[in-house]
């Protein structure tokens, strides 16, 4: 049960510390709309989204209403379009239509994001798999809510290298083909290793081939609420920095129980997962670089950082798991550079660095989150990137992503500003050496050793 003191306690962190739930995303499921027919396939897709997420904006807005919850996004995901689009599509310009049918789905319903748009390809590629991929760049430039991810590599099956050279390709092309809206098209493609399937976060999120006919998995954020929280033992020892994040976690993951439960209800869809992130916004003072500020550090970057973001990463882990039995999707903590105001300024200030955000991804949730680079990085390097980052998720058994904007026309110390939960962001310098033998090479980067454990 809720009680009186923590809906009052809610209230305190919602007025003043920027509480919010950040997303409820309905996860449908479109096997059933499976035909070799593109036209009666769009078709299928539309009438089943149209049918299942009528009620899910007003629904939101009832809650919002009802407990006076920021609900900052709903969003819908749907089952991996590549498995989806087989028997219809031919060629990439028919995967394109059905991106178009996803966008006007999107908008009819008035959600803002619809996740799926995506291929697992960790092991090898299918023609229809390959197909999808080369169409995202089109796609993406072509619609407004669709998003799009592509998992390479897992701990199982290892590092699809050809899958990793040609998303270098598209991130590339994609970047080209929205050039003038600062490569945003980029902002929505995230290249997974591990990727979960119940993920409600977005470029990421899809519907698993695991999950049900639909599922209501919610997202909660709180920056804000955890450094309010923090300034209170800046002078404590280890152990009173720890608990204090776990019992904020605790509060914030049971205003996302809270959520979850009653949007369940009220559509009558099955609750899958709270994802506890700590997911900032370019809002003042909800920023997990200031989190890390509080903790001790004069800037992200510095000595210290990394291990400081483990701590927290692991103890909002720790309160969030005590809150619900179903934490699931990412949970822990993002590090985003363009969407937390906090990295912005540590990056200006030449504390951060591409190769330390890299090491920070080793402990936090994702990966290389909303970086901007160079226009003129070339697509070997941008693979090298997204190789090293899978790497990383491949040996740790851990979900990492990478989501780079190669930003055409623009260099090292330009801006590049998307706008809203987007944001803006410095665009950050790139090794200059070259990989292109090594991305170049054919196949696939072996499983790790301790992936064997049938």
């Amino acid at each position: 049960m809720i009680t009186r003191f923590e809906v009052n306690e809610t209230n305190e962190m919602i007025k003043h510390e920027n509480l919010d739930v950040r997303t409820i995303t309905l996860g449908i499921s479109l096997l059933d709309c499976i035909s070799g027919d593109l036209a009666t396939l769009c078709e299928n897709i539309r009438k089943k989204i149209l049918s299942e997420a009528e009620n899910l904006v007003p629904t939101g807005k009832e809650i919002e209403s009802m407990y006076g919850i920021p609900i900052v996004n709903k969003r819908i995901s749907v089952t991996p379009i590549a498995l989806i689009g087989g028997a219809a599509c031919r060629c990439p310009e028919d995967f394109v239509e059905i991106a178009k049918t996803l966008d006007e789905c999107a908008k009819s319903v008035g959600v803002n994001f619809i996740g799926g748009y995506s291929a697992l390809v960790s092991k090898a590629m299918t023609t229809a798999d390959e197909n999808l991929i080369r169409s995202i760049p089109k796609a993406l430039a072509l619609t407004d809510r669709v998003c799009s991810s592509v998992n390479v590599g897992s701990t199982k099956t290892g590092i699809n290298m050809d899958a990793v050279r040609l998303m270098g390709q598209m991130i590339k092309e994609a970047a080209f083909e929205t050039r003038e809206r600062d490569s945003l098209g980029c902002a929505k493609l995230v290249v997974f290793c591990n990727a979960p399937d119940d993920n409600p976060f977005m470029a990421g999120a899809f519907h698993g081939v695991t999950e049900g006919n639909s599922v209501i998995n919610v997202g909660v954020s709180g920056p804000g609420v955890v450094k309010h929280a923090l300034e209170e033992c800046r002078n404590s020892d280890f152990e009173v920095l720890c608990e204090t994040i776990k019992r904020t976690a605790f509060k914030i993951t049971r205003v996302g129980q809270l959520v979850a439960r009653e949007a369940s209800q009220k559509l009558g869809v099955p609750f899958g997962i709270v994802d506890l992130s700590l997911a900032p916004t370019p809002a003042i003072g909800d920023s997990v670089a200031d989190i890390l500020k509080e903790i001790g550090l004069e800037q992200p970057g510095a000595p210290g950082t990394t291990a400081a973001l483990a701590l927290l990463n692991d103890q909002v882990k720790k309160g969030g798991v005590m809150a619900s039995s179903y934490v699931g999707g990412l949970s822990g903590a993002f590090i985003p550079v363009s969407e937390d105001q906090g990295m912005i300024e540590a990056v200006e200030a030449g504390a951060l660095s591409l190769e330390k955000l890299e090491a920070m991804t080793c402990v936090c949730s994702v990966g290389l989150d909303m970086i901007a680079i160079p226009g003129s990085t070339t697509a070997e390097t941008i693979s090298g990137i997204i190789a090293d980052e899978m790497a990383l998720g491949m040996i740790n058994q851990k979900t990492t992503a990478v989501r780079l904007i190669p930003a055409e026309g623009k260099e090292v110390g330009d801006r590049v500003e998307f706008g809203g939960l987007l944001g803006h962001a410095p665009v950050m310098a790139v090794n200059s050496f070259g990989c292109e033998r090594f991305v170049n090479r054919r196949g696939r980067i072996p499983a790790p050793i301790h992936s064997f454990k049938n």
